[in-house]
């Protein structure tokens, strides 16, 4: 008998999928966030590298510090904060 996968992309077919017609930029990789700046996150399937968990697609967060490359993101699940290391590729600034 073979076991269900339960792996970090499970159950992530179209919630992780591009469009037809997206095509590579480079600037996501090259933005910058101050701390205290509204995040959303916003997964980027391309790229492996800083990719938080699935389970935080769509979610908006306030950046907390920058770690290396990627950036510290306190966000509210429920009652609790939760921290979350991602890279800039999948942040994008929240517009108000």
């Amino acid at each position: 008998m073979v076991r269900k996968s339960k792996g970090k992309r499970r159950g992530t077919r179209r919630k992780l999928k591009r469009g037809v017609r997206d095509k590579f930029k480079v600037t996501p990789y090259l933005q910058e966030f101050r701390i205290g700046e509204k995040v959303v996150i916003n997964l980027n399937p391309s790229s492996h590298r800083g990719f938080p968990d699935p389970v935080f697609q769509g979610r908006v967060g306030e950046v907390i510090e920058k770690r290396g490359r990627a950036y510290v993101i306190e966000v509210k699940v429920g009652d609790k904060t939760k921290k979350i290391i991602a890279a800039p590729e999948h942040l994008t600034a929240k517009v108000k």
